[in-house]
C-alpha cells in the first residue's frame, strides 16, 4: 500500500479547491476558468510556484490531425510514469477516449476512487468517481516529482 506524501496531500488539497471553477478552454485560473490541462498547470504552479511548460494552442477537442500523443509526451518531460496498479491520491491521470487513441483528457486522483478534473460537459471542475467507465480509459498514471 502506497502510503500519502507531503507532496501527494498538497497536490490534493489544492485540486479540491479547484473544485466549481468554470470550464474555460485553455484557461488555467482558479475561480475564473479552465480546461483539464489548465487545472494541472494551475495546481502544478501552486504546489512547485513556478509555471509547467506551455502546451501553445490546441483545439477544444485535441483533434489536430497527426499531433501524436501530446499529453503523453509532456507528462513525460515533466511527471513521473507509474504501473496503474500503484495509482495513488496526487498522481495525475491520462486519459484517452477509444483503445490506440492518443491521450486526450487528463484529471488528478484524490485516492484511488475518485478524481478531480475539467471538462466542458460539467461546466465546472469537478470531483468524479474513478468508476469501471472512467478507469478502463486511463492511458496513463504519472506521480508528480519531488521537486
Amino acid at each position: 500500500m502506497v502510503r500519502d506524501t507531503p507532496l501527494a496531500e498538497a497536490v490534493v488539497a489544492e485540486a479540491l479547491v479547484w473544485v466549481g471553477t468554470p470550464y474555460r478552454h485553455q484557461g488555467c485560473r482558479k475561480g475564473v476558468g479552465c480546461d483539464c490541462l489548465g487545472l494541472v498547470r494551475g495546481v502544478w504552479q501552486a504546489v512547485y510556484g513556478r509555471e509547467l511548460e506551455h502546451p501553445g494552442v490546441y483545439a477544444a477537442d485535441w483533434s489536430e490531425a497527426g499531433e501524436g500523443d501530446r499529453l503523453a509526451s509532456a507528462a513525460r518531460r515533466h511527471f513521473r510514469e507509474k504501473d496503474m496498479v500503484d495509482l495513488a491520491a496526487g498522481d495525475l491521470l491520462l486519459f484517452r477516449w477509444r483503445p490506440h487513441w492518443p491521450a486526450r483528457h487528463v484529471g488528478i486522483a484524490v485516492g484511488t476512487d475518485g478524481f478531480v478534473h475539467a471538462y466542458e460537459g460539467a461546466a465546472a471542475v469537478v470531483r468524479s468517481p474513478l468508476v469501471p467507465q472512467w478507469r478502463r480509459r486511463i492511458a496513463a498514471v504519472f506521480a508528480f516529482p519531488d521537486s
